[in-house]
């Protein structure tokens, strides 16, 4: 992992003012999950993977996993949150298996479960017309009780995993200016900063090249939210609430993007 003063070094705080452009495009102030960019002039949703495991879902769910977890532990103490009992909400949550953040391939035994092959198995579309990619949206292949089985890792929201974001960063070099020497500005909502500074942006620079290190950034669980060459003749934005990150940009860029072989991209006619 990169040392923490090698990518504070790679990608130092700049200006705010280097996001006035997305809060002016958007016609959002704060971008407080982020600048939702409009196709520019095209446009494709990345998708968050998904893993299988290579014996298949499986018949149980990560919620009777947790619960049998909870009883062999004998966790039967007070819940105590903020100085408030919580007791009485134990058990009643349901445990998806879906997470927060950055997320990594679960092991060897685990293949890629794209989104397509199970809208195949389950009978429904890719992403549900009208909605953005996340779990209301995506395929389901959840259980009866509302948990997805054990043998699948659903993607996690806020973030892309590490495959897909570093195969990410390999396209948009290929299709930006001077390639990895382009200059790029990276942009964290507030709700991800320690200040939760709605008032200033909070912007890193750095080269397009060095973009893969941001994944291990100490200071944030979720790759950027917005990310733009100075050029802006592309722009990634990803939802803290979502399950995929939009990537507005030349056609060309979003071709390869939909054709890759390693990421999953669609065109989401409704959000243009």
């Amino acid at each position: 992992m990169p040392e923490i003063f090698e990518i504070s070094a790679l990608w130092p705080l700049t200006s705010s003012n280097e996001a006035d452009w997305l809060a002016e495009l958007t016609g959002d102030a704060h971008g407080v999950t982020g600048f939702h960019t409009p196709d520019h002039p095209d446009g494709a949703w990345v998708l968050n993977a998904m893993y299988e495991h290579e014996l298949g879902p499986g018949s149980l769910s990560h919620d009777e996993l947790r619960r049998i977890g909870e009883e062999a532990r004998g966790d039967t103490g007070p819940v105590v949150i903020g100085g408030h009992d919580l007791s009485f909400l134990r058990g009643r949550g349901v445990a998806t298996g879906g997470g927060l953040g950055h997320a990594e391939r679960p092991g060897p035994e685990y293949r890629r479960l794209r989104w397509a092959e199970l809208a195949r198995r389950t009978g429904g579309p890719v992403v549900r017309d009208g909605y953005l990619p996340s779990y209301r949206s995506s395929p389901d292949g959840r259980l009866p009780d509302g948990s997805w089985p054990v043998g699948i890792e659903p993607p996690t929201e806020g973030a892309l995993d590490r495959p897909t974001w570093n195969r990410l960063i390999e396209l948009l070099v290929d299709h930006s200016p001077a390639g990895p020497d382009t200059v790029c500005f990276a942009f964290y909502n507030p709700l991800l900063t320690v200040e939760y500074d709605f008032d200033n942006h909070r912007v890193l620079r750095g080269r397009l090249g060095d973009a893969w290190r941001l994944y291990d950034h100490p200071d944030y669980e979720s790759t950027p939210s917005n990310l733009w060459p100075e050029g802006r003749s592309w722009a990634t934005y990803t939802d803290w609430d979502l399950w995929g990150t939009k990537v507005s940009g030349p056609a060309g860029l979003i071709e390869a993007l939909l054709g890759d072989e390693e990421i999953e991209a669609v065109r989401l006619p409704w959000d243009s």
